[in-house]
């Protein structure tokens, strides 16, 4: 693994290091519950189960599934929108900047 002298970086590029390294993390975390997610559900089929039979599997009424997240702030990757209901101000003054909603899409 390479070593990064953050001693010689300046402000920028230590605050542009630190948004991709939020924004890995993001995806990793996601890559990595997807793959628990299969994994259990093989376990539990392999056993004549489904993964709903062991973790609860009744759907409330009226309530929906997650909803998935379509655009994330580059500079902050824990602000995510779902495309849903009124934009968020950190996508709104960034569009008011002349930023293009595509460039946020995950």
């Amino acid at each position: 693994m390479a070593r990064i002298d953050l001693t010689k970086m300046t402000s920028a590029q230590l605050q542009d290091l630190k948004e991709r390294v939020d924004i890995a993390i993001a995806e990793r975390r996601a890559e990595e519950a997807k793959s628990v997610k299969q994994q259990l559900e093989a376990l539990a089929q392999k056993s004549g189960f489904s993964l709903s039979d062991l973790v609860g599997g009744k759907k409330q009424r009226g309530r929906k599934g997650a909803v998935v997240i379509k655009y994330r702030n580059p500079k902050d990757a824990s602000q995510t929108w779902s495309g849903r209901g009124r934009k968020p101000n950190w996508l709104v003054g960034a569009l008011k900047k002349g930023a293009k909603i595509e460039s946020f899409a995950v």
